[in-house]
């Protein structure tokens, strides 16, 4: 499977935003992705009072990428968008992953918020406008089992668990909108750290640069084998990087160091 990660500075005008994204999925296409990653909120990442509407999983969003996935002959993880959520206070924070027809073949909640206090540098609580998840989510890809998780989600290691275990995925993404502040000394780290775990890749997508006042995401979107290597990873700018995932190495791995088979407490 060749996969593909694109990196885009999302701001505050949706059109722009969507027709960058667009010129990126033609570009993994041409270079031969089955699968494209998309960051977190690839519609709109800019002030709130900018923000789009929320949208039900077949709004104009949905639409959008659906057109994109058929007409590319390629599956698509859209990043993810605001989802109209369960009260008019609170949306979604919603993955979609669309197959080579168009059609929808897996929806994901981001599970964990970024409810966080930093001090002289950030304030950010996402339950405020944000409902929680409650399913984790694979999508089988080509035969291929995709866990799906969202930035903050990084963090918690018990979800990647469950999604390699009990989901039996080989491949874990991560689309992204990590801050700078964090990213420099996270982000890379705790992407191995769920490859080598759980002997998936990971593929991760990540957002870039200023997108508001105050807000700065960290990029560096990479694609991780199993043994933890970084095989490919972005420069500090919009753009895609592409990577072959070599899936009888994966499982060659885990027959000659069977971690998951050799877990003890569950």
């Amino acid at each position: 499977m060749r996969v593909a990660v694109c990196q885009l500075n999302s701001r505050e005008d949706r059109s722009a935003n969507l027709a960058v994204a667009r010129e990126l999925l033609g570009r993994a296409a041409a270079a031969g992705a089955d699968l494209a990653v998309l960051p977190e909120y690839v519609d709109h990442l800019g002030p709130a009072d900018t923000a789009p509407k929320p949208e039900p999983v077949d709004g104009e969003f949905g639409q959008f990428f659906a057109d994109a996935a058929r007409d590319l002959d390629m599956w698509i993880l859209a990043g993810s968008f605001h989802e109209v959520g369960p009260d008019p206070q609170r949306t979604y924070n919603t993955s979609l992953v669309f197959d080579r027809g168009g059609r929808l073949a897996a929806t994901y909640r981001k599970i964990h918020l970024y409810d966080v206090e930093i001090a002289g540098r950030v304030t950010y609580q996402e339950s405020r406008s944000v409902a929680p998840g409650a399913d984790v989510c694979v999508a089988e890809v080509d035969g291929v089992r995709l866990g799906l998780s969202i930035c903050y989600d990084l963090r918690f290691p018990e979800l990647y668990r469950q999604l390699a275990v009990t989901g039996s995925a080989e491949v874990l993404a991560v689309p992204a909108a990590f801050m700078l502040h964090t990213g420099r000394d996270h982000w890379e780290v705790l992407l191995r750290a769920r490859a080598i775990e759980n002997q998936c890749y990971v593929v991760a997508a990540g957002q870039i640069g200023d997108h508001e006042p105050g807000r700065t995401c960290f990029g560096r979107s990479m694609i991780i084998d199993p043994w933890g290597t970084v095989v490919a990873q972005a420069p500090d700018t919009v753009g895609v990087v592409v990577a072959d995932l070599d899936l009888d190495r994966l499982r060659q791995l885990r027959r000659e160091l069977p971690s998951l088979a050799n877990r003890r407490l569950t």
